[in-house]
């Protein structure tokens, strides 16, 4: 598994941030699957090294996470998967350009590692994280940080949907499974689940 970071503009609802994004290449040494195709695609085919890419998968469809997913996909020889409830936030950047629908539990398989797809809507529609067993791994997306879940109060997002999808999806995995996110650093889901009643609180 390899970790490449990319830097550019998330932008919704008339705002603009600077982002640091993570892009997680998971597999082996002859496939492997990449998540969120951020900012910049060199980085990120560098970081592939000549290996089958089995699929692009978008986490979910802000701009930030699908950035360069089209170009990567044909770069690669690689469909670009992302759940269909973000189809809106999709087009948002690429208006009449196509992807793979993804629906939950669909499982995709990177050479020795079995990904499975966990619908977790809240901070966008189709967001969906991707569990890893082999690996005691789940890739997060926007679903989950260090710290908890967060940027939920925008268009498509709903922060009591987020809470309930990570109680009845993520915290239902193996306390000391990695959470590998999409911004920032990883996380385990027995050091986040505990601090779920004072997310409840917060209300945000």
């Amino acid at each position: 598994m390899t970790r490449v970071v990319t830097s550019g503009k998330f932008e919704i609802d008339g705002g603009s941030w600077d982002v640091d994004n993570n892009i997680w290449v998971v597999g082996d040494d002859s496939d492997v699957v990449v998540f969120d195709a951020a900012h910049t695609a060199q980085p990120i085919i560098d970081a592939v090294a000549g290996r089958n890419v089995v699929a692009v998968i978008c986490t979910h469809g802000h701009n930030d996470h699908v950035t360069v997913a089209p170009e990567l996909g044909r770069a690669l020889d690689a469909p670009v998967l992302l759940h269909p409830a973000d189809h809106m936030l999709w087009q948002m950047t690429y208006p009449g350009e196509e992807f793979n629908s993804v629906e939950d539990g669909v499982t995709v398989r990177a050479g020795s590692i079995e990904l499975v797809g966990l619908h977790t809507p809240g901070h966008s529609p189709g967001s969906v994280c991707w569990f890893a067993p082999e690996l005691g791994a789940v890739f997060s997306g926007d679903t989950l940080f260090q710290g908890g879940p967060e940027a939920t109060g925008r268009s498509f997002s709903d922060f009591p949907t987020i809470l309930d999808s990570i109680r009845k999806r993520l915290g239902t995995l193996p306390e000391d499974t990695v959470v590998y996110t999409g911004h920032g650093e990883t996380t385990r889901i027995g050091d986040e689940i505990v601090t779920y009643d004072d997310w409840v609180v917060r209300g945000h």
